[in-house]
């Protein structure tokens, strides 16, 4: 209508056809209606971001079929209440009470929820939750610098071992899944050819249990990655970091059809460990960890960190002979574990940046003052006071009683 009219829909204007809607359409009027006003809102900020010329979102799309289940609720539309010690249930409109398992407790004043659905780990709702920011006094512990990488999970410049991550799928669920996965080409080769692109049900039945396995794969490694970064945020007053551009260091070497890439698979194998070690999630968890135990994160180039001799500060490429792991100075003769220098760089970076410039990192000393930066883009935004918590949602029955009072 925009482009047409130059007339634009607000959201009070949509949330009244969705009224009109749910008069004459029986599959609207079975949903809550405050989670269609909810989805239109969302809709109209997102609009709003991407018009934003000082937002970094793009222009708004459909949600693909494989995207994750998900409603939101307002705060009027839900409510919870305890049950016992680690069981809650929370009120969804048109369904009644729905049990789930509380995983931490609800400090705070509920503002809303939003239940998600994966294929691994079922239903889950998530709360909104005004509560007062945490404010930790700043940490007098010491510094260290994190290489993170594919043979060497993370190794800290204090440590004189690598932090290794254990397989997130053991060699039987690798040939499991790579059987499904072929089974699945099978069946949908099968489906274009036969049945016009529809899916069957044993076709839906692979995809299911692909999801599953990746999703288990997922929670292990997103396991291992809350551990390495409490772990850092706790002991230290002082964490760097390399600031790594993750999508430039796995973009795809296949080139073009005049230019083909070489060595195609290779490059592929190696994206997948890097995104196997998910280094851009460590830096997002890094990022609001750190302000709540009062440390300080510094995210330095990492410019040279691996070329650099931590002894001398001699920048030579025949430093790595062979471009394995050791390190050998052609300088000094310094030699160490590649992975250990280069944390070693990185804290020394660190220290340099956070006395010369306090303003450019993150924790009590620095960009908390400025607001909080946004998870994905590091944009300084004011902070608002709200945090998440969480359960996994449990469908044990459904009462079809009023809400009760709010749980603080």
């Amino acid at each position: 209508m925009w482009d047409g009219r130059r007339i634009g829909l607000s959201t009070s204007a949509q949330c009244r056809t969705l009224a009109q809607a749910r008069k004459e359409i029986d599959w609207i009027a079975s949903l809550p209606s405050a989670a269609g006003q909810d989805v239109l809102r969302s809709l109209n900020q997102a609009y709003q971001n991407w018009w934003n010329p000082e937002h970094p979102a793009a222009r708004p799309t459909f949600k693909r079929r494989s995207s994750a289940l998900s409603f939101s609720l307002p705060h009027d539309a839900t409510d919870v209440r305890h049950v016992s010690r680690k069981w809650s249930e929370v009120w969804v409109p048109k369904m009644g009470w729905v049990r789930f398992r509380r995983h931490r407790p609800i400090n705070g004043v509920v503002r809303g929820a939003t239940f998600s659905y994966s294929p691994g780990g079922g239903w889950k709702v998530s709360f909104g939750v005004a509560a007062k920011p945490i404010l930790a006094p700043p940490s007098n512990k010491g510094a260290v610098g994190v290489d993170f990488g594919v043979a060497c999970s993370a190794y800290l410049s204090s440590e004189d071992a690598p932090r290794l991550m254990a397989p997130t799928l053991t060699k039987g669920e690798e040939q499991r899944l790579l059987g499904l996965e072929r089974r699945k080409a099978r069946q949908l080769a099968f489906a274009k050819r036969h049945n016009d692109g529809t899916y069957s049900n044993r076709l839906k039945k692979t995809n299911q249990e692909i999801a599953q396995l990746r999703a288990r794969q997922a929670r292990r490694r997103n396991d291992f990655t809350h551990k390495l970064t409490c772990d850092l945020a706790k002991n230290h007053g002082l964490v760097g970091i390399e600031d790594l551009s993750v999508k430039n260091m796995t973009a795809s070497a296949k080139g073009t059809v005049e230019e083909p890439g070489t060595n195609v698979r290779a490059k592929a194998g190696l994206n997948r460990e890097i995104l196997n070690n998910a280094p851009f999630e460590r830096s997002r968890q890094l990022t609001y960890k750190v302000r709540r135990h009062g440390a300080v994160l510094v995210k330095v180039p990492p410019r040279n960190t691996s070329r650099r001799c931590s002894n001398c500060a001699v920048i030579d490429a025949q430093n790595r002979p062979g471009c394995g792991r050791t390190f050998a100075c052609v300088a000094c003769g310094h030699q160490d574990h590649a992975d250990h220098n280069a944390a070693r760089n990185i804290e020394l970076l660190a220290r340099t940046r956070a006395h010369a410039d306090p303003t450019q990192t993150a924790g009590p000393a620095g960009a908390r003052s400025k607001g909080r930066a946004h998870d994905s883009t590091g944009r300084r935004k004011p902070s608002q006071g709200r945090k998440a918590v969480g359960g996994s949602v449990k469908p044990i029955r459904s009462e079809q009683s009023g809400p009760m009072g709010r749980v603080a």
